[in-house]
């Protein structure tokens, strides 16, 4: 195949990317800005624009097809002559789809959980030796590229995202992908940029829950309420297989889930994870793993690439880092790191990033989302509200959002820097969440300081 990625930089643009050029596809791309890891990974595989723009002499009339991704916009250069030349245009996930019609497809969905649940399987199937093919939007140790494309593999494995998909395809990217296999992890409204009401977005899963194809399956989290609610409610005549958060214990910082083998350690903890663990094994177990032998890889698991990452810790100190943004996550997180260390101070940060996060109307989601912290600070830019084009908040609105008696505020990086520099990590656990970085916070010389 010859295929142009209008937006190649994208986390999933560019891996689909780099799959299909290992796959012997010829590819070529373009992005009016490119960052790492993209950057480096493109051009490690001689797949990086030589200049960012836009240049329509890159759409020509023997491309098989166009994928266009969510950066850009309905009236891109390239896109308007793909148009003209009457191209094959699609989306990633349409693309997806149209490469996996005759596989059985396995889809992750969840507000939250869905790309550790992705990763868990993909590490239980990867210890087993279970050749699959894949799409992830983190990336996962042990696989350099995080996307998978074959001819001969039966199952492919994908993480249902239910954000767009492209800028003339305004359905959430799970909807195009018809499971065999689904999973939903848990229901909590987040881009409220795109479903501006809590009943839109459940909705969304609904649909995908209907688009399950005849004589599939769809494994849930009967915790919440949410999804029972949308799943339970389905007339799609499917077989439906609920979880629930399996028993476990912690000892001296190590969590051990209780099996009808024993007890056995694991790297991960945190109720949300031991209850991601419960549906990865369902879902497993009908991928043809059976649960001893999932046991056996899953104590081995360490987690998906930013999240609950432990980066450096001491006899006295440990720090993680989450991508948590969404007030469910960052409850969970918070609550998981104080459940695992209940002796140590916990000093939890927080971004505020997301277009739903910077919303004076959604600040009220995050109360007591932070409450099980020693203390905790919460931080925004002024400046990335005014890129966003959105009113402005306050330290108090914020201090009321979040209801902690113990709570900080920060708008200028370099002050949250020191303040961070400033701290003594005897007995610390330190807990960054975000999906920014903090106004460039440097976390190798943080590091250093709490080791």
């Amino acid at each position: 195949m010859k295929v142009h990625f209008i937006a190649i930089g994208g986390a999933a643009m560019h891996n689909l990317a780099l799959a299909l050029h290992q796959r012997g596809d010829t590819v070529t791309g373009s992005d009016d800005a490119i960052f790492d890891p993209s950057k480096s990974r493109l051009d490690a595989h001689g797949l990086l624009p030589k200049k960012t723009g836009w240049f329509t002499e890159k759409i020509t009339d023997d491309l098989d097809a166009v994928i266009l991704g969510m950066h850009a916009k309905a009236d891109n250069p390239e896109l308007l002559k793909a148009q003209a030349l009457q191209l094959k245009i699609l989306s990633y996930p349409e693309f997806i789809f149209e490469q996996s019609k005759f596989k059985t497809r396995v889809v992750i969905g969840g507000s939250h959980g869905k790309t550790t649940i992705t990763a868990m399987l993909l590490h239980v199937l990867n210890y087993h030796d279970r050749a699959v093919d894949f799409m992830v939007g983190a990336q996962l140790d042990g696989f350099d590229i995080m996307v998978q494309l074959t001819d001969d593999n039966d199952f492919i494995v994908l993480e249902g995202d239910e954000y767009l998909s492209s800028p003339l395809d305004r359905r959430p990217k799970f909807h195009h992908y018809k499971p065999n296999i689904a999973l939903i992890s848990g229901i909590a409204w987040d881009h409220i940029n795109v479903f501006p009401t809590f009943e839109n977005y459940k909705e969304q899963f609904s649909i995908f829950v209907d688009s399950i194809v005849d004589g599939g399956s769809i494994t849930y989290n009967a915790e919440d309420q949410n999804v029972k609610a949308v799943v339970e409610g389905s007339g799609n005549p499917i077989r439906r297989f609920p979880y629930t958060t399996p028993e476990h214990y912690i000892d001296d910082g190590v969590t051990f889930l209780e099996t009808e083998e024993g007890p056995i350690p694991l790297e991960i903890f945190g109720d949300h994870n031991l209850n991601n663990l419960a549906g990865a094994k369902w879902i497993c177990q009908q991928m043809g793993i059976d649960e001893i032998d999932f046991y056996e890889a899953i104590s081995s698991f360490s987690g998906a690439s930013k999240r609950l990452e432990q980066i450096a810790s001491n006899n006295t100190s440990i720090l993680f880092k989450d991508f948590a943004h969404a007030p469910s996550k960052v409850k969970a997180t918070t609550d998981a790191v104080r459940a695992q260390f209940p002796k140590k101070r916990l000093l939890a940060c927080l971004e505020l990033h997301t277009y739903s996060s910077l919303n004076e109307e959604f600040l009220a989601n995050y109360q007591n989302t932070l409450s099980s912290a020693t203390e905790a600070v919460v931080f925004y830019s002024p400046q990335a509200l005014k890129i966003k084009q959105m009113k402005p908040i306050s330290e108090a609105q914020i201090i009321d959002a979040f209801g902690h008696s113990n709570l900080m505020v920060f708008t200028e990086p370099v002050a949250f820097q020191e303040f961070l520099k400033s701290q003594s990590y005897n007995n610390t656990a330190l807990l960054l969440m975000s999906s920014g970085n903090y106004g460039g916070l440097d976390f190798d010389r943080l590091k250093e300081l709490i080791l």
